[in-house]
């Protein structure tokens, strides 16, 4: 009888684990971001429940048991649930137990009202649609043949929607500070600092004040919006007709290709701290500007949900410039080991 317990136990967690709702929670998708799994592997969804599973246990309830993936997983679907027939005594168990799990671990009306109605109006929805828009605003952006004055302004767009976004992320998931005096200020920074959005919400705010209209700016916001536009998509309208005609094959590149566009990202946010630096020859220079992009790099460089993209991009400039400045600048070494010893401080 204590192993029946224990089993109905563990049945009622697996159950409550697959009744979470993982797309309201913003630290499931920069969990899922950060996991690495083959392309081939990433939109099977037994793979994606498994770690569905082990993210309840890390942030959720620790006691709950999760089995390990079948070594047969790259061929075909692991099918850990699936077990022998039953015996008729554990089919009239499973059957007395079926009543108590339903009253101690219902299924949460929001799940079902999302199954069937994937448009309704609640915060998640808000989330996408303002990274559509960025999206859409930020491709128009980065048109060659939209005038300079449209190209400008639609960019300006599509960073404003991002700071909307990122600080609407920010806040539904680490809400605000305790209080408003320094050291809960301090306390709440250091929770969101190395945070996806923070970098965001950081990158977006210094180029939207900014004087200087660099289209290239657009292409990180860009990079932003597609990825959650497809990740939400392929969540919430597989099983739409219209999504399976026209957007699965492009949502699902976009997810396979993660990293590239992480990699584009990184570089032309890097780009865009030469950029400022060659600025400060204008007459539209802003020092202030520049020395707070470089910190934002800096904690690009740092930060674990940016750190591999931004250390493969500074490491494949060092290979190519390094050799020059040996070379034919060997005079710029010791401002360079200054700038080093400050970066990687």
């Amino acid at each position: 009888m204590a192993g029946s317990g224990a089993d109905a136990e563990h049945e009622q967690k697996r159950a409550a684990a697959a009744a979470y709702d993982y797309e309201g929670d913003a630290r499931w998708s920069d969990y899922w971001s950060n996991v690495l799994v083959p392309p081939n592997l990433a939109s099977r969804p037994d793979v994606v429940d498994h770690f569905k599973r082990k993210f309840y246990q890390r942030y959720i309830d620790r006691d709950l048991v999760v089995e390990p993936m079948s070594s047969t997983g790259s061929s075909q679907p692991s099918r850990p649930d699936v077990r022998s027939s039953p015996s008729p005594s554990n089919e009239n168990l499973r059957a007395r137990n079926s009543g108590s799990t339903s009253r101690s671990a219902p299924p949460p009306p929001a799940q079902t009202d999302s199954a069937v109605n994937p448009l309704r109006f609640d915060a998640r929805t808000i989330h996408f649609s303002i990274n559509a828009w960025v999206l859409v605003v930020a491709f128009l952006g980065m048109l060659p043949i939209l005038p300079k004055h449209l190209a400008d302004r639609a960019c300006k767009l599509s960073l404003l929607g991002t700071i909307f976004s990122s600080g609407y992320s920010l806040y539904s998931t680490y809400g605000k500070p305790r209080a408003w005096n320094m050291p809960a200020i301090q306390a709440w920074l250091q929770s969101v600092l190395a945070t996806k959005d923070f970098i965001h919400l950081m990158f977006s705010s210094m180029f939207f004040t900014s004087q200087l209209h660099l289209k290239i700016a657009a292409l990180p916001v860009l990079c932003w919006a597609l990825d959650h536009v497809a990740r939400f998509l392929r969540r919430n309208f597989n099983r739409s007709s219209f999504y399976r005609r026209y957007l699965e094959e492009p949502c699902l590149w976009v997810e396979t290709n993660n990293t590239t566009l992480s990699l584009l990202s990184s570089n032309a946010e890097i780009a865009l701290g030469f950029l400022l630096i060659i600025s400060l020859f204008s007459w539209r220079r802003s020092i202030i500007q520049t020395f707070m992009y470089w910190q934002v790099l800096k904690l690009m460089y740092h930060a674990p949900v940016t750190s591999s993209y931004h250390q493969s991009a500074w490491a494949k400039i060092g290979r190519v410039v390094n050799p020059y400045i040996h070379r034919y600048a060997p005079f710029l070494q010791t401002p360079i080991s200054a700038i080093q010893r400050w970066w990687f401080r």
